[in-house]
């Protein structure tokens, strides 16, 4: 492990992520990129996964499972009035050495699936645009879907900072987020039709196991309760709806799920902040893939966090290569910034 690399990791975290959003995360993650001991703790996370979201979740889910310790009177997910965040540090150290055995067990299988149901704000004008396009209902597959939430953006309703409600109005979920900018997205006033809700994933968040569901909040940042909010919400959307759920490698799973799609309906391949996790050759696999399968039949790739942080869509149509940047996005979906 190069300790230098996951030091600058932690700290770029701080700097890029939680600056201006967690206060204690970004104390936390600024103060364990110089200790040693923390980072060869931290070190032991999954190949692949995010050590900082995976580091900091894992105590927060041992905190939000009933451990007392002094550490959780920082952490506004579990007191009213959270102490002073560049206090944290002495305790959150003392915590990882009384709980180190429990935090390696869940380093070692969990994997970082935040669930972040606001981003739909942005996918909303995004299956918009490729509604407008083929006027046939859409065959979602979702690769990195944990819960499925995003999987039922058709079913919530949408409000962009205005009076103007967009999708499915009577939805007991509405996300409200800002469009940024001069450019406006096409938006229907009612969601697209959706004729089927695949979700692939190596491991499947199911929200009526216990571990699962405290897993997925405690990958949300302390301070979000509005974030928190939103998964409750979502939560109830998904145990009240049938979804197409399935564990395994997504981009081997493509070809056999994609012949189950019939020639009316069109297949949207779509992940949000989930291909920084996977590998570069699986990367151009599924592009090449994609690129193929287009040769035959429609077929459309919406994504972001692969080669750079904006959301893309990527479409064939009658054989047709097209490649559209949308939007720059916020990675908790309360902004947007439409380019096309």
């Amino acid at each position: 492990m190069d300790f230098n690399a996951l030091s600058e990791r932690f700290r770029n975290f701080a700097e890029r992520e939680c600056k201006g959003s967690s206060p204690l995360y970004e104390q936390l993650a600024r103060s364990i990129a110089d200790d040693q001991k923390l980072l060869k703790l931290a070190a032991r996370s999954k190949p692949g996964q995010p050590a900082p979201n995976l580091f900091l979740g894992a105590v927060h889910y041992l905190l939000l499972s009933g451990i007392e310790h002094e550490l959780a009177t920082f952490y506004a997910s579990l007191v009213d009035e959270p102490g002073e965040s560049t206090k944290a540090y002495h305790c959150f150290s003392d915590f990882c050495r009384q709980f180190e055995n429990e935090i390696i067990q869940l380093l070692e299988n969990k994997l970082v699936q935040t669930n972040e149901v606001r981003r739909c704000a942005y996918l909303y004008p995004s299956f918009c645009r490729i509604y407008q396009l083929t006027q046939k209902p859409l065959a979602l597959i979702e690769i990195g879907t944990s819960a499925g939430f995003q999987l039922l953006w058709d079913q919530y309703s949408y409000s962009y900072k205005s009076k103007e409600k967009y999708g499915a109005k009577q939805s007991t979920l509405e996300i409200i987020a800002e469009i940024k900018g001069v450019k406006a997205p096409f938006l229907l006033k009612h969601s697209p039709p959706v004729s089927r809700r695949i979700g692939i994933d190596l491991h499947i968040n199911d929200l009526n196991v216990p571990e699962d569901y405290l897993w997925m909040k405690a990958l949300i940042w302390p301070e979000h309760h509005e974030r928190n909010c939103y998964f409750e919400q979502a939560a109830t959307c998904v145990r009240n709806h049938s979804l197409e759920l399935m564990e395994g490698e997504g981009i081997s799973l493509l070809p056999q799920i994609v012949s189950t799609i019939p020639e009316d309906s069109t297949i949207c391949i779509f992940h949000t902040h989930v291909a920084n996790q996977i590998p570069s050759d699986s990367k151009i696999n599924l592009c090449a893939y994609i690129k193929s399968l287009g040769e035959g039949r429609n077929v459309f790739h919406l994504y972001n966090n692969m080669w750079d942080l904006d959301l893309h869509l990527d479409y064939y149509i009658n054989g047709n290569e097209h490649c559209e940047t949308l939007a720059e996005t916020d990675g908790h979906g309360r902004w947007f910034k439409w380019r096309l």
